[in-house]
């Protein structure tokens, strides 16, 4: 059976928030539904509502792993909203290179891996155009989906995945076709060679990444609770180098959550620099 009933819901809401951060809010049945239905095959589970029991148990590890995997998996797309890869190659990259050659960004929670590719081809075109010599950079990228880092560490993606925001000139460019007939094409090893990618929850603390210049977490927060929100963004200020900065998702603000940043508006787009 595939019904959900609202007690049900309520504690997989809740073990969802612990666990992660998310919260679902009221009457998203739905969209546990469409998540987890697909996994009761694949674990031989007739009922939902003793999936989701069994997810929130301790003695299946692996169900527990692929559940909170489906409720964490996001759709993305290459240079997403234009403007912050933009902003990297107009403002960010001069600015910090006029104190330093390396630089290390975070894309935090970064699905299937075209945030921190699309940072990776921005960073290369920048300097090629500029002619910029002895430029380092050093992407990671983390997400909580081990099927989502596979993903990115594979960087092969499919026609429908490669038709969202790209353009026929960077395939051509930093993309080789696989040649299975799929018309999947994967990221070439000059992108990969800027990139590492690795599971790591924001609910967690940032020490063990070290510090970085940029942190793009973008369209993530949206999930969170207030105060898990407040925790994160208190969090990316003290994993940042003097003068870094925040990039966030259009639609997302630090307002109440945090008096860390300065607030900078661009044309187009806002970012946050870290407060001196």
């Amino acid at each position: 059976m595939r019904a959900l009933s609202d007690d049900i819901y309520k504690q997989f809401s809740d073990f969802l928030e612990v666990q992660c951060g998310i919260v679902l809010g009221a009457n998203k049945q739905y969209l546990v539904k469409s998540r987890l239905i697909p996994l009761m095959t694949q674990f031989s589970i007739v009922k939902l509502s003793e999936l989701i029991q069994q997810s929130m148990s301790y003695k299946n590890r692996e169900l527990r792993t692929a559940v909170i995997d489906a409720m964490t998996t996001n759709e993305t797309l290459w240079f997403r909203d234009k403007y912050p890869f933009e902003l990297l190659a107009k403002k960010i990259y001069p600015e910090l290179l006029q104190k330093k050659k390396s630089i290390k960004l975070w894309s935090a929670a970064s699905s299937s891996g075209q945030e921190a590719y699309s940072i990776a081809m921005t960073s290369l075109e920048y300097q090629k155009q500029k002619a910029v010599l002895g430029m380092n950079v050093q992407i990671i990228g983390t997400d909580i989906s081990n099927t989502m880092l596979a993903q990115c560490k594979n960087g092969i993606y499919d026609t429908l995945a490669l038709s969202r925001g790209l353009s026929d000139e960077r395939k051509r460019q930093f993309f080789t076709s696989v040649n299975d007939g799929s018309g999947k094409m994967q990221v070439k090893p000059e992108v990969k060679n800027l990139t590492s990618f690795r599971n790591y929850n924001l609910l967690d603390t940032y020490t063990g990444l070290g510090k970085f210049d940029i942190i793009f977490c973008r369209n993530v927060l949206i999930y969170f609770s207030s105060d898990v929100k407040s925790k994160i963004l208190n969090q990316f200020a003290s994993a940042l180098n003097p003068d870094g900065y925040l990039i966030l998702g259009a639609s997302e603000s630090l307002t109440g959550l945090t008096d860390k940043f300065d607030m900078i508006r661009c044309n187009p787009g806002i970012v946050y620099k870290l407060k001196s």
